[in-house]
């Protein structure tokens, strides 16, 4: 398996810089990518996990997806788990890096379904809008792709971060759709109504100003 970018970070636009401070959060951290490096010990630690790094009932998010491609949106119990939610989000993953400059995100799905016989995760069409405009229309997944897959499969056990992965394809790290790029945090999941959840990044450093990345699924009555 080709080593995970690991080195310290480096702005994307110009990977000369210096890397930055890590109190910006991991909204920055996506802007963010590591240059490769030899002998890297993260292929190891993603390779044969041992305990959990968390212990608390925190559920794991991950967004993903090549530079030059659409972003994916997975939702799990716990870095371990097979993901209770996984979407393609009708935006390409370096418009949702420009969403970042305001350090605010709220991504929000509506599905616009007149039956409530299900659970609100468990609904297929949704309506996508990022900090209010309105994306267009994704379809949740019934099965993981080979990409997804391969995703989850390298992330398993890792708690959160934020950096580029290997292709599936081949030993090539870079494809005609760039580096697969991901970013993963711990979040709080708020149950609103049989009809609304919400799903709140939890700061890793600690910082007291609020989420920076926020999810909302709601469910048109």
């Amino acid at each position: 398996m080709p080593p995970i970018h690991s080195s310290p970070y480096f702005q994307m636009d110009n990977p000369h810089r210096k890397s930055t401070s890590s109190s910006g959060g991991l909204l920055r951290m996506f802007k963010l990518f590591p240059m490769l490096t030899s002998g890297c010990k993260m292929v190891a630690l993603l390779g044969r996990p041992r305990k959990p790094m968390l212990k608390d009932s925190a559920t794991t998010g991950t967004i993903f997806g090549y530079r030059k491609g659409r972003v994916c949106l997975a939702i799990q119990d716990d870095p371990y788990s097979v993901p209770i939610f996984v979407i393609e989000l009708p935006m390409l993953t370096s418009l949702l890096q420009k969403e970042m400059a305001s350090d605010i995100v709220r991504i929000a799905l509506e599905s616009e379904t007149k039956t409530h016989k299900k659970k609100v995760l468990e609904e297929f069409v949704w309506a996508v809008f990022c900090n209010g405009r309105k994306m267009g229309y994704s379809i949740r997944r019934k099965q993981l792709s080979d990409d997804e897959l391969h995703v989850m499969q390298l992330l398993r056990g890792v708690s959160m971060g934020a950096g580029v992965l290997p292709s599936p394809n081949d030993k090539e790290t870079v494809t005609a759709d760039g580096e697969l790029t991901y970013m993963r945090a711990r979040f709080e999941r708020v149950v609103g109504s049989k009809d609304s959840e919400a799903f709140y990044m939890i700061n890793p450093d600690g910082a007291a100003s609020g989420p920076e990345l926020s999810i909302f699924f709601v469910r048109s009555n």
